[in-house]
Order: structure tokens, then C-alpha cells, then sequence
């Protein structure tokens, strides 16, 4: 029997979960979350991917998600290094990883998460930058009150004990790197500070 989630909570993050859902292909044999904290969005992939991976390298995260795992069947989490772990070469037909990718590498990452995909199969990645023009500035600057808004009225939180790390590529970088990394890659940036990368790699 599963056990129930704690009370939901919302913050930047969770408030890409249902793009990232919706972006999981039809027919999706195994999912993969890089970074996944707690579980929270790896137990909702379990609606719509028959088996889902977790990977964290915080043995805090990753005890609090085996915790609330409990009753999901096929949802299994792993302790460890995303760069290094042993997970099986073009093993999924989805990865996601949301606001991970600045804690590593980013185009080492990038490069493990293409090769990781099986042929046509789905990537997203929501992910942190900083901003370093002026267009980025008077974006920022434009969206702050929306953004603080949001947090006091959803209330706005982490999970106890989640790692932070300052993002230190700016978004020229991040949408440079994809270009090269990933080509066709849709890249869009998100008002609550926040950029993603959607990208389906080629059948064959």
C-alpha cells in the first residue's frame, strides 16, 4: 500500500512538475530524475512511466525519498554521483532533472543525459543562470514582484536539508552549450526565474 504524501508543498521548482509531466512520451518504459531531493516529482512520474529512477548524491534527499516511497512499486532511488554512478547506457526513454544541473558540470551532464536517452526518447531540464546582461537584468527586474507575490501566497518552501548552490553560467552560456550539446532543443525561459530545455533525441 502506498503511503500517503506529506502535505503538499510548492515552490519555483515544483512549479515546473507539470510541464515536465506533460513533456514524458506516451508509452514510457523508464523514467529517470536527476537530483530528485525527496522523491516528490520521481513518485509523480510514476503515473506516467512504468518504472521510475531516482539519483541524488545527498544521503539526507535520498533517505526522506526512500521513506515516502513506500508502496510505489518501480520507483527506485539511488544514492550517488549522477557523472559517475553506474546507470545503464541508453536506458531511458525520459530523463528530467530540475535546478540540479548547476551543482555539476553542466556540459559533462548534459553529454551523460544524452547518451543515458534511448532513440527518441525525451529530455528536459529546468535549470538556474545568472544574469549578466542587460535584457537579463530589466527581465529580472520586471518579473521580481510577480515572483514574490507568488511565493507568499503559495507559500513558498523547500524540503528540509536540500543542498542550494549559486548558479554560475549565464543564460548566453546555457543557451550556447544546448545549441552545440543538443541540437533542436527548445529552450525557453520561465517567469519565476527559472530556464528549461526540452529535446527529443533523433529515432536513428
Amino acid at each position: 500500500m502506498r503511503q500517503a504524501d506529506p502535505k503538499p508543498y510548492w515552490n519555483t521548482n515544483v512549479a515546473r512538475h507539470p510541464g515536465i509531466l506533460r513533456a514524458v512520451p506516451e508509452g514510457c518504459g523508464d523514467a529517470l530524475d536527476v537530483g530528485c531531493g525527496d522523491g516528490l516529482l520521481a513518485r509523480k512520474l510514476t503515473v506516467r512511466a512504468k518504472r521510475v529512477t531516482g539519483i541524488d548524491n545527498s544521503r539526507q534527499m535520498i533517505a526522506r525519498a526512500r521513506e515516502l516511497a513506500t508502496g510505489y512499486q518501480d520507483l527506485t532511488f539511488v544514492e550517488g554521483d549522477f557523472l559517475t554512478a553506474d546507470l545503464p547506457a541508453a536506458g531511458y526513454d525520459f530523463i528530467c532533472s530540475v535546478s540540479t544541473i548547476h551543482h555539476m558540470n553542466f556540459e559533462a551532464a548534459l553529454t551523460r543525459m544524452r547518451q543515458m536517452l534511448r532513440p527518441g526518447g525525451t529530455l528536459v531540464v529546468v535549470g538556474l543562470a545568472r544574469e549578466t546582461t542587460p535584457a537579463d537584468w530589466a527581465t529580472m527586474i520586471a518579473a521580481a514582484p510577480i515572483v514574490r507575490i507568488t511565493k507568499v501566497l503559495r507559500r513558498a518552501q523547500a524540503p528540509a536539508g536540500m543542498p542550494v548552490a549559486d548558479p554560475q553560467m549565464s543564460y548566453g552560456q546555457v543557451r550556447a552549450a544546448a545549441r552545440r550539446l543538443l541540437p533542436g532543443a527548445r529552450y525557453r525561459r520561465h517567469v519565476l526565474r527559472r530556464y528549461s530545455l526540452t529535446w527529443e533525441k533523433p529515432a536513428r
